[in-house]
């Protein structure tokens, strides 16, 4: 049994997320198919983790294991052929036996885009956000996040998961060629967690609210203390790193 590790990138706008999901048009899905069709066998396509509808991804790591050895050269070819346009593997490798997607994963990261001007060319990929901004009040808003935290105030209220701990190792903005773009990389994230982070700091600043307002939403644990998400289309899946 082989196990091969592949790099994803795709453009989430139609599809309902990564995740199978029943009667719903999902990459995970799409990628597991066009798998099949080369190995002409059923694997199991493991993800490093959710992306939400509408968010992309220039790095999304996920696995599969084969009963025969693929030449991975030429399936890759052959993989990026069948699928459609909004999406590509631009890395393929054989792994170790016990290699895990999801749960090796160390850490994970995520870009969010903002533009200040409207352009038809990066309406899919970014939020058009019309009030000011300052790097140095985003800055100081978002390090409020760094660290260990319990991040209830920033996911969805149905997230199922055991617990609501994170840990944030960076959060910061920079602005180049007419983006202002918003990193971010932790432990893991929550349902939701990254858009309500960014729509919390733009909270902030539209309203002059400061730090200690961030350092109250955390505080709370209550998701309707944080600000509305933002929209999802300006949101990539970055790295995840082994």
């Amino acid at each position: 049994m082989k196990n091969y590790k592949l790099n994803i990138q795709y453009d989430g706008t139609g599809y309902a997320g990564w995740q199978v999901q029943e009667n719903a048009s999902t990459v995970q899905q799409k990628v597991l198919d066009a798998i099949e069709i080369l190995a002409k066998e059923k694997i199991n396509l493991i993800g490093s983790g959710r992306t939400d509808t509408g968010v992309h991804a220039l790095g999304q790591a996920a696995n599969f294991r084969c009963e025969k050895e693929l030449d991975i050269y030429r399936f890759r070819h052959s993989l990026n052929a069948i699928l459609p346009p909004d999406i590509a593997v631009n890395e393929m490798a054989e792994a170790e036996e016990s290699f895990h997607a999801r749960f090796d994963a160390k850490k994970r990261s995520y870009l969010y885009f903002i533009t200040k001007d409207k352009s038809p060319f990066y309406n899919r990929f970014s939020y058009l956000y019309r009030g000011q901004l300052d790097l140095k009040e985003l800055n100081s808003l978002s390090k409020h996040m760094i660290g260990e935290h319990d991040f209830t105030s920033f996911a969805r209220k149905n997230s199922e998961v055991n617990h609501k701990r994170c840990i944030i190792y960076d959060a910061h903005w920079k602005e180049t060629n007419g983006f202002i773009i918003f990193y971010i990389e932790a432990n893991r994230f929550l349902h939701g967690m990254v858009r309500t982070i960014t729509g919390t700091v733009l909270r902030a600043v539209r309203n002059k609210l400061g730090g200690e307002y961030m350092l109250e939403v955390l505080e709370k644990r209550d998701r309707e203390s944080a600000g509305e998400a933002a929209p999802a289309k300006g949101l990539f899946l970055y790295k995840v790193k082994y």
